[in-house]
């Protein structure tokens, strides 16, 4: 059964899980189940993703009741007017914070915008021995992107040489080994935390939150965190 974060008259939001995808996609043809058919099970009533979500990335995923509430929240996120907040694991010892304003080229060609914030919350020191390391080192740090491009957090991170652990596309490979072996842990680190808008009916603020995934919070203890 989904985590249900939220729910009014026009919206209602979930904790997606790590793995789930949020609709049928050519893309991924082994899936079996997703979240869209799950709520619409679950709560007996028809929605609509106003958002995206890779698979591997858990969190906040918002749907809309209304085709009218849908279009309205779609604006909101295309127009950039949601804030939007992350959690990941990232490899090495991230700088404290940093600004990422590195275009991305969509698989079509096409060269977009894309600036990400972050900060890093803690570090971690593990007696793991990796490559020519005596240790191995992580970050956990909160990331607001400002745009919303198709995989811009893991191509930001991968960009600056901090990659999230468990993206097996951008990611570092041999780390992503490590996990798996060391720990049996597959999943990608990172974490929809936090979405902040305006109510396209109410007009009201509204803040969403959503806890970490029992995957991440098991790296967390393991971190000391």
């Amino acid at each position: 059964m989904l985590e249900i974060v939220y729910q009014d008259e026009h919206l209602i939001a979930i904790n997606k899980p790590h793995g789930l995808l949020v609709h049928r996609s050519a893309m991924a043809s082994d899936a079996k189940v997703f979240a869209l058919q799950m709520l619409r099970d679950q709560i007996g009533r028809r929605v609509s993703p106003v958002h995206r979500l890779d698979r591997k990335t858990g969190g906040l995923l918002l749907f809309a009741f209304e085709k009218d509430v849908e279009i309205s929240m779609h604006k909101q996120f295309m127009e950039g007017e949601v804030q939007k907040k992350y959690q990941a694991v990232l490899r090495g010892y991230a700088p404290d914070a940093l600004d990422i304003d590195y275009a991305l080229t969509t698989d079509e060609g096409v060269v977009q915008e894309a600036f990400t914030s972050f900060i890093t919350l803690k570090r971690a020191e593990i007696d793991m021995p990796f490559g020519k390391h005596a240790t191995s080192r992580y970050s956990l740090v909160e990331a607001t992107p400002t745009t919303g491009r198709m995989h811009q957090l893991r191509k930001h991170f991968a960009h600056i040489f901090y990659p999230i652990i468990g993206d097996r596309k951008h990611g570092c490979n041999k780390q992503n080994k490590l996990f798996k072996e060391q720990w049996d842990m597959t999943t990608m680190l990172l974490h929809a935390s936090e979405l902040n808008f305006i109510h396209p009916v109410t007009r009201a603020q509204i803040e969403l939150r959503a806890g970490l995934q029992d995957e991440f919070k098991r790296v967390m203890t393991m971190m000391g965190w």
